[in-house]
């Protein structure tokens, strides 16, 4: 499919999942030919498209990105949510051969001491396992809502992903935190107890702090940079403006 067929293709399933509750939004998505594939970083957004996909037996491919640097809490959520939706999530890794070049270059956590070390950081440790991930995937299912940030507000149900060449569905686009949070108490979803500790959104353990009462839900992120439109480039392409050395 070319690019301008697959976004005119996006542009009518946007319209088509705007009708429809999460479940018939997956449904449809997945009843779609091609390979679909869910990215869950098992916060509380990714846990409801979780339960979703494992309560209507749905058959989409569920991954998450294991970066080396996840807060303990995260990763147990894993088996737990497996367990409790019989179901398998694919685990994806950064090469260590990578972290080794990139350690070498700005330090371990270097990542503290310009957006171009985070920034390659995040390109390591996410972008090359995702990359992984959504190998052969013709459709990317996120849980992108667009009152998370200011920078989301303009989510659609679905858009064309030109770079990585796929459909990118957001079936929680138009959900709220109060519609999450109630559909996690009618369906006992497993949540990250980090959520109930003032951790609305959770990345890495280095790279996500506490919100203070009053901030946007992804204020605890990178908090240490200054730009508020800040991303690690999973769903805003950031360049990474230095590469990080090939390994010999």
């Amino acid at each position: 499919m070319s690019p301008s067929n697959a976004a005119a293709f996006a542009a009518s399933l946007d319209s088509q999942l705007a009708e429809l509750d999460l479940s018939a939004r997956l449904r449809l998505v997945s009843s779609l030919e091609g390979l679909a594939v869910f990215t869950t970083s098992l916060g509380i957004e990714d846990q409801v498209i979780t339960a979703a996909i494992g309560l209507n037996g749905l058959p989409v491919e569920v991954s998450t990105l294991e970066t080396g640097r996840l807060f303990k809490e995260t990763v147990d959520l894993i088996a737990e949510t497996e367990e409790r939706f019989g179901i398998t999530i694919k685990r994806f890794h950064p090469k260590p051969d990578d972290i080794d070049a990139y350690a070498a270059k700005y330090g371990l956590n270097g990542f503290y001491e310009s957006v171009e070390a985070r920034h390659a950081c995040c390109h390591v440790r996410k972008l090359v396992p995702l990359a992984e991930a959504l190998s052969g995937a013709r459709f990317w299912i996120t849980g992108l809502r667009r009152s998370q940030s200011g920078n989301r507000a303009a989510t659609p149900f679905a858009e064309y992903d030109a770079e990585r060449d796929l459909i990118k569905v957001n079936p929680l686009a138009d959900w709220s935190l109060d519609d999450i949070n109630a559909y996690v108490e009618a369906e006992s979803v497993p949540t990250n107890p980090l959520h109930k500790r003032g951790y609305p959104s959770i990345g890495c353990e280095p790279c996500t702090r506490a919100i203070k009462p009053g901030e946007p839900e992804r204020a605890g992120r990178w908090w240490w940079e200054n730009d508020e439109k800040r991303e690690c480039g999973l769903h805003v392409p950031e360049a990474v403006t230095s590469a990080v050395p090939t390994p010999a």
